[in-house]
């Protein structure tokens, strides 16, 4: 849900334990702004990143509630009490010793001072100056020198507060951060969740309870995502949409550009190419950009130039208060055209076969926080792979991730966090606002995007559920309306018979795992099972299907012949069953393949998870499994077939 003026209840409404006490919010300050940039430094616009230690303390208070009734964002948190280190961007499960902190669920507090420049802080007009979070997880509550400025709901999402009048009007440069935070997931959210107490006081302390979920990955907690400072003029370029289209010789790039502040003197628009020579140029808030000889946006492998970007340069000038102002933000932009038929998906009006990953934000001790390094080498890995896509399972990817993705050629079908959709209130009317709420964040966020190609407004959810067809036509028309230029799926593991939502999508996506959850053990079943799953789903929607899902836990060094389940041996030989239908089927209908998983990745504990899913390619710590190199065999195979590039690229040639 979009960040908004905090009221009462909260992210953890249905949990009494949990409830969020009444809070006052200043009217005057931003509850968010209506575009979503991301923050770059230009010649107007100042960036600051607040990552490092920050001050952290979790509520252990019964009903974790000490921090609102005792109001620690009045006054620096150390004098509330013990706090510790903790870094950002990171969640906080893994970090220390403290056994408490793994499971814990409730309200935790971070908080960080720094000091602010005079320039901020000064002028007539003075600088907007802005407080953005990539991502919290999951509901969020932030106050700036004790004033709170920002409330939002839900996260993989970025949200942020204009938080000028605070810090302008306070006395000195220091600006205090607090954020207190809740991983409380209910119901409603996305995920849903639901808290279940334990009353048994034969078997429980009191006040017992734990949080139930209904998805197969670790439900971390924190500040995620890097946290920012930036600053734009009083007058400034609120938000940039493009979209492209091309022919044999002549690209078209539309926009529209929102100002917010003061009326635009003047608006003017360069697109460079990427040797900085300016090759369009236009005029104005809305219109368009003619590009002769085009360089278009490939995937990799595709192209042997892949992923290109030229620069959309916006340049404004507006009066305030009698002076004049520039505002100066650079877009990458990549050219291409996105179509779908009954049988086919198309990049630039070529058919494009994803043969790719399904991927998880997780690795040891940073749980989900974002890691340069781990994003790196996950690139290096999927490139060595001859991956050309993934699917951001299951929920939106860093944006830092996803400039890679643009860079790169790796296309992506990017998902919201509708995943565990299981229960019936989660197909009501609350949840469903919070879901259209959810998918205008991401596309305001990723809209402009090349690499991303598809929406998933869900993973595996109860669709054989009457309320979901409802629910997944409101989802599926809401998020057509908002970006018409890309098309929609949900991934599903219903019956095709039964799938209420299959019939408004454009794309099926569909998850099995034959011979494991299904007949285990049993690799024989696969042709069979596999073959007919296919031509029902195409026979009944005569829609492209994606396997979007399928593998085999395999535990390293684990073998065994003949191959028996939690074996790498096993691992493999299910991959080449499923291989063996796949290659008939995408000679008809077939679009894609994406393996579950990329590497291994942490989940709740439970009897049938060792230290998390073993589903990977790759272990947690990016080494390879043999699976790894049956897939890569078979991803350079495929890329050879289909790929415009002479013969001569091969996997040892590009990328090692």
């Amino acid at each position: 849900m979009a960040a908004r003026a905090a009221s009462g209840g909260g992210g953890a409404a249905p949990c009494p334990l949990l409830l969020l006490p009444l809070l006052l919010f200043l009217p005057g300050l931003a509850a968010g702004p209506a575009g979503m940039l991301q923050p770059r430094d230009t010649p107007s616009r100042e960036r600051r990143e607040l990552g490092g230690l920050w001050s952290f303390r979790a509520d252990l208070s019964p009903g974790r509630d000490a921090g609102f009734a005792q109001r620690w964002y009045r006054r620096p948190l150390r004098q509330s009490g013990p706090v510790i280190d903790m870094p950002v961007p990171a969640s906080f499960n893994d970090i220390t010793q403290d056994r408490s902190l793994e499971n814990y669920i409730g309200w935790v507090w971070y908080e960080k001072e720094v000091l602010l420049p005079l320039r901020w802080l000064q002028g007539d007009p003075a600088p907007r100056v802005v407080l953005r979070f990539g991502s919290a997880h999951y509901y969020s509550i932030v106050w700036v020198n004790g004033v709170q400025v920002v409330e939002h709901e839900g996260g993989h999402l970025p949200f942020e507060a204009d938080i000028s009048s605070v810090v302008q009007g306070s006395p000195g440069a220091l600006c205090r951060i607090t954020v207190a935070l809740n991983n409380t997931l209910t119901p409603h959210t996305l995920p849903p969740g639901s808290i279940q107490y334990m009353t048994d006081k034969s078997r429980y302390p009191r006040n017992y309870f734990v949080q139930d979920i209904r998805f197969d990955f670790f439900n971390y907690a924190g500040i995620h995502r890097p946290v920012v400072l930036y600053t734009t003029p009083a007058a400034y370029i609120d938000d940039i949409t493009v979209t492209t289209t091309s022919s044999e010789n002549v690209a078209v790039v539309q926009y529209q550009v929102s100002v917010l502040g003061s009326t635009a003197n003047s608006l003017s628009l360069s697109l460079r190419d990427q040797e900085g020579k300016v090759v369009a140029t236009g005029d104005g808030p809305v219109g368009e950009l003619e590009v002769l000889n085009p360089n278009l946006w490939w995937p990799y492998l595709m192209h042997e130039n892949p992923g290109y970007l030229y620069s959309l340069e916006v340049k404004m000038q507006a009066q305030v208060d009698g002076v004049l102002l520039e505002d100066v933000y650079t877009l990458p932009v990549g050219i291409r055209t996105v179509h779908v038929t009954s049988t086919q998906f198309l990049i630039n009006g070529r058919p494009f076969y994803f043969h790719g990953v399904n991927k998880h934000e997780d690795a040891d001790i940073r749980g989900k926080g974002l890691d340069w390094p781990l994003i790196v080498k996950d690139f290096n890995l999927l490139r060595w792979l001859g991956a050309n896509s993934f699917r951001t399972s299951h929920y939106p990817y860093a944006e830092e991730i996803m400039d890679l993705c643009d860079a790169y050629g790796i296309v992506v079908i990017d998902e919201s966090p509708g995943v565990g959709i299981k229960l019936p209130e989660s197909f009501g009317n609350k949840s469903l606002q919070h879901h259209l709420a959810v998918m205008e964040e991401l596309i305001r966020r990723d809209k402009n995007r090349p690499s991303v190609v598809m929406w998933s407004v869900a993973n595996e959810p109860a669709s054989e559920l009457p309320p979901a067809a409802h629910y997944f036509k409101t989802v599926i028309a809401h998020t057509k309306a908002l970006d018409p230029s890309r098309p929609v799926t949900f991934v599903t593991e219903a019956n095709y018979a039964l799938d209420h939502g299959a019939p408004y999508v454009d794309v099926i996506c569909v998850n099995s795992y034959f011979s494991w959850y299904h007949d285990p053990g049993h690799l024989e079943v696969i042709p069979l099972q596999l073959t007919a799953q296919f031509e029902n789903w195409y026979k009944t929607y005569q829609k492209p299907i994606i396997q979007s899902e399928y593998g085999a836990d395999s535990v390293p060094g684990m073998h065994s012949d003949p191959p028996l389940m939690f074996s790498e041996e096993y691992q493999k030989a299910m991959l080449r069953e499923y291989h063996s239908v796949f290659d008939k089927k995408r000679k008809e209908y077939l679009i894609g393949e994406l393996i579950w998983n990329f590497a291994d990745f942490m989940t709740n504990q439970g009897t049938t998870r060792v230290l998390g899913n073993k589903k990977g390619i790759f272990t947690r710590q990016r080494q390879p499994k043999a699976a790894a190199f049956v897939l890569r065999d078979r991803y350079w195979k495929i890329a050879n077939e289909s790929s415009c590039l002479p013969p001569v690229i091969t996997s040892h040639s590009l990328f090692l």
